[in-house]
């Protein structure tokens, strides 16, 4: 590969790197939500089930994109999903959660309970709900991947149904960005745990990548409602993430004043 090819792949790559690792995080902020209620213990092997789920499904994907990509349908699934979660538990966080907040003993007398393991069939049917999720975030990101290393000129060599050189690029994008989400999901476990009152923010933000997942069916070719290019369009990254970054200052602000109260 002569210098012409290797600059904008290598260009392309880290800018795929940044791109993965962004839906890293909103794939960690869901997979931390849904594991939150279960003990330390369990929680890390929810965790490492999820981001083993991730790791497969993005792989299979990236082998698939080419069929996945006719199948709307699973994204309006996983769009479904993730609004539900989101209002069912944003409906609950408003009506329980200034009750939890505001009695010191009783939210002692959860974090008590929360050291109990929970049953085999509460653990898995949360690690199922994981895994439903990685799934919508797997197609996700290759289709995102699959835009940007599209662009790129082709080595000449095919291998997995497209160019070797823009399959190496999605591969390796993809796979950084579940090493990212490791780190990350932790992260927003332990940052949910110490700040209590940004479980509403994460809710909500749960439900705003459902409505991302959403933009996607809308924009896909078969329906076609809008235009096919919009959800990778300057315009609504800058919708999405400003969005983003409102609910996560909402919820922190929220939760410092309801740290103040204690």
């Amino acid at each position: 590969m002569d210098l012409s090819l290797i600059l904008p792949y290598l260009w392309v790559l880290v800018v795929l790197v940044f791109l993965e690792g962004l839906l890293a995080a909103d794939n960690a902020v869901v997979m931390a939500v849904m594991v939150r209620h279960l003990p330390p213990e369990q929680r890390k092997k929810a965790l490492f089930y999820g981001l083993l789920g991730a790791f497969i499904f993005r792989f299979l994907a990236l082998f698939l994109i080419s069929i996945i990509v006719n199948f709307w349908f699973i994204q309006a699934a996983g769009a479904i999903y993730l609004l539900y979660m989101s209002g069912k538990n944003l409906y609950h966080f408003f009506k329980h959660g200034a009750e939890k907040h505001g009695d010191p003993d009783a939210s002692d007398s959860e974090e008590d309970e929360g050291e109990h393991k929970v049953g085999k069939g509460e653990f898995w049917g949360t690690v199922l709900k994981v895994e439903f999720a990685d799934i919508a975030f797997a197609i996700d990101s290759m289709l995102a991947a699959m835009a940007i290393a599209f662009t790129l000129p082709k080595v000449g060599v095919h291998f997995g149904g497209m160019d070797l050189g823009q399959f190496g690029v999605m591969f390796l994008g993809g796979m950084i960005g579940v090493i990212l989400m490791r780190f990350a999901a932790t992260w927003f476990v332990e940052l949910l745990n110490k700040y209590p009152g940004l479980e509403g923010a994460a809710f909500a933000i749960v439900g705003w990548v459902g409505i991302k997942l959403v933009v996607l069916v809308l924009a896909h070719k078969d329906i076609a409602i809008l235009p096919e290019a919009f959800p990778h369009s300057a315009l609504w990254q800058i919708i999405f993430w400003s969005v983003m970054l409102l609910l996560v200052a909402i919820g922190w602000l929220t939760s410092l004043k309801m740290n103040k109260k204690k």
